[in-house]
């Protein structure tokens, strides 16, 4: 039952997140909030990380499930998977704006700038891929049900939410983006050919 709870709130977490970064909900709250809504992008951020940690939380609750045995290499390995995506995600924060992304610079709410520098001329969602990496070293490290969980309702949700962030692109950059999105991989870089 306890991990039945812990899948209904990552599908709670995720739904919220793809409601509230869909235009037509944001075009709502802007007519509401009027000159407020600079602040949307933070109050969001906020409302999810209390979230996640909730969700943390709560896993670290449940009686541990073991899944394989642990040791120095999985130690290893999974820090090292870890590392990686905490490089992946810090080096797609350099061109993203980290302020920019969690609203902490909300005078940049609604003019997007199409970023294909850095990391982001490798790979289209280098957030992701940087997240995925995390949740798997995580796992190794600790194999646990509850951490198997996390990886696999993130993995669940990428095909969704890449879809529904890919239309809204399409939608915010027309050509540009299609272009982006036929010259650069989603997420494995050099799985595609510049021009092709």
């Amino acid at each position: 039952m306890a991990y039945l709870i812990l899948v209904v709130l990552w599908v709670l977490f995720y739904v919220l997140h793809s409601l509230f970064a869909s235009m037509n909900i944001k075009r709502k709250f802007k007519g509401w909030l009027g000159t407020a809504f600079k602040w949307y992008r933070l109050l969001y951020s906020i409302f999810a990380t209390f979230f996640f940690l909730a969700i943390m939380i709560y896993a670290g609750q449940i009686p541990h499930l073991q899944l394989f045995a642990s040791n120095e290499s999985t130690t290893y390995f999974g820090f090292l998977i870890t590392g990686l995506g905490t490089i992946i995600l810090v080096k797609s924060f350099k061109y993203v704006g980290l302020g920019s992304f969690i609203g902490t610079s909300p005078e940049h709410e609604g003019s997007e700038v199409l970023v294909r520098d850095g990391i982001h001329g490798a790979i289209r969602h280098p957030m992701y891929l940087g997240t995925i990496l995390i949740f798997l070293g995580y796992f190794i490290y600790q194999p646990y049900m509850s951490s198997l969980i996390h990886l696999l309702m993130l993995l669940l949700y990428l095909p969704i939410g890449i879809y529904l962030e890919e239309k809204k692109l399409v939608i915010l950059f027309g050509k540009k983006y299609e272009q982006y999105r036929e010259e650069v991989p989603m997420l494995i870089p050099w799985t595609k050919k510049k021009g092709t």
